[in-house]
């Protein structure tokens, strides 16, 4: 099964504080790498949302299909500088299935007769 998940989070002004060349600094040393090791079991795509809403800066879509891996990668994300120090605040997790209801149908027909399923 492959899970979409939607994680938010949101840039603090001590984040936004920094010069742009700082913050580029940091994401290149500390975020980038997170993700860099996890590439092979995640795929992420990131988005800006501070414009649209109040409630979260911005958030990622990931996919995977390994829980365990979007597990290990959120703790590492949270060893780094940007979250021990108050740079980034994790917010609300969504997660979903992608096509789950196909995958249970099949499922279902691939099921013996008379096995529950």
């Amino acid at each position: 099964m492959t899970y979409g998940i939607v994680l938010t989070y949101t840039l603090t002004p001590r984040w936004l504080a920094l010069p742009r060349e700082e913050r580029n600094r940091m994401r290149a040393t500390h975020i980038e790498p997170v993700f860099a090791r996890y590439a092979d079991r995640i795929t992420a795509r990131f988005f800006d949302g501070e414009a649209f809403n109040s409630r979260f800066s911005d958030f990622a879509v990931l996919e995977t299909e390994d829980l365990g891996a979007y597990y290990f990668l959120v703790e590492a994300l949270r060893d780094t500088p940007l979250i021990s120090e108050g740079h980034l605040v994790l917010g609300e997790v969504i997660l979903g299935v992608r096509d789950g209801f196909h995958t249970y149908e099949h499922h279902l027909t691939a099921a013996a007769p008379g096995t529950p399923a």
